[in-house]
């Protein structure tokens, strides 16, 4: 890998991928991006992404490719930002554009890297909790919607200098932190997604409204229950999501007392996002597929190879796949499964 210069691409144009490579750009870094849209390629190199937000107002054009193949030179670093089930054809797309030395860090929710592993290699894989929030507003124009953080790391190995360059690209965009348990924060971050954005899929409510129904606080917090089984089967230390949320801590104690605490801080987290509209949601309503897979449905595999039940997290899956092929609707009878009666 080139360190004083390292040529850098960006593949996944939506918010997360575009302000990124905007910002990196904006910061004298060498960098492209991959969109998969000619029109659209072009109106980036041309004209730029409009950027708003926490990270300030400007314009900064990029250059952009349509698709992987057009890229014409070896990359030192791929920041790979596309939807978890786009990734593997990307990964194998970009064999032949990423270096010998170079690497791949994975920008996906969910837990994408043992997959991106079998295709490119374990020991080229970073992983990566994207922390900071963002939006596409409309084509080309971008808003990060809150600050935060990355968090990176390698799932088999101790921070190295080669994780220290990545980190310096990185915090051109947001503050970055490097940790030996990247493991334990992509499935802390996995969980929460796997409650908030799973079950707004099932639904179609936003989530202040969701969370205001106690059967669903209940299903979301036997959803907990079920992961954390799964990660000490697993050995997977998992990290206090945003600083805040253990969830060790949040199931650990089965009282009155602590069931109604359990529900407070659902219902805190519902009013401080009520707004907030399931990304899963927005895929189904597109017609495309979502990152179920990743989320619960990972979750699922591991608690089958482990002998744990997950009985909760087995239903989400199920629901949500049905809804993808059509054979059921979005809607809040899908919360009146047989699975969910004893909540």
């Amino acid at each position: 890998m080139e360190k004083n210069n390292p040529s850098i691409l960006v593949v996944g144009a939506g918010a997360v991928g575009g302000i990124t490579a905007a910002l990196l750009k904006r910061s004298g870094f060498d960098v492209e991006i991959v969109c998969r849209n000619r029109e659209y390629a072009k109106r980036i190199s041309d004209v730029g992404f409009h950027i708003s937000g926490t990270c300030g107002v400007f314009t900064q054009k990029v250059k952009a490719w349509a698709f992987i193949s057009d890229v014409k030179e070896k990359k030192d670093i791929v920041l790979l930002a596309t939807k978890a089930t786009e990734m593997i054809d990307a990964a194998r797309d970009l064999l032949q554009v990423l270096k010998p030395d170079g690497c791949m860090v994975s920008l996906q929710n969910g837990f994408c890297e043992d997959d991106l592993a079998s295709v490119i290699g374990k020991e080229r894989v970073i992983g990566c909790v994207v922390g900071w929030g963002a939006t596409m507003e409309n084509p080309g124009e971008l808003l990060m919607s809150s600050g935060g953080d990355f968090i990176i790391g390698y799932t088999d190995r101790v921070c190295d200098e080669q994780l220290k360059t990545i980190s310096s690209i990185l915090s051109a965009v947001v503050p970055v932190r490097m940790t030996n348990n990247i493991t334990g924060h992509l499935y802390s971050k996995l969980i929460i997604n796997s409650c908030i954005t799973s079950l707004g899929a099932l639904c179609g409510l936003y989530l202040g409204e969701m969370l205001s129904d106690q059967k669903v606080r209940n299903i979301f917090i036997e959803i907990i229950r079920e992961a954390v089984a799964v990660s000490e089967k697993m050995g997977i230390r998992i990290e206090v999501f945003g600083g805040k949320l253990d969830f060790n801590k949040f199931i650990e104690k089965d009282n009155f007392l602590a069931n109604i605490r359990r529900h407070v801080m659902i219902r805190i987290i519902g009013f401080r996002y009520r707004r907030l509209k399931s990304s899963s949601l927005q895929s189904l309503r597109r017609g495309r597929p979502t990152e179920i897979d990743y989320l619960n449905g990972y979750i699922v595999r591991n608690g089958i190879e482990s002998g744990v039940e997950v009985p909760v997290n087995s239903a989400i899956v199920r629901i949500i796949h049905e809804i993808e092929s059509g054979s059921r609707k979005i809607s809040t009878e899908n919360f009146n499964e047989p699975e969910f009666d004893r909540f």
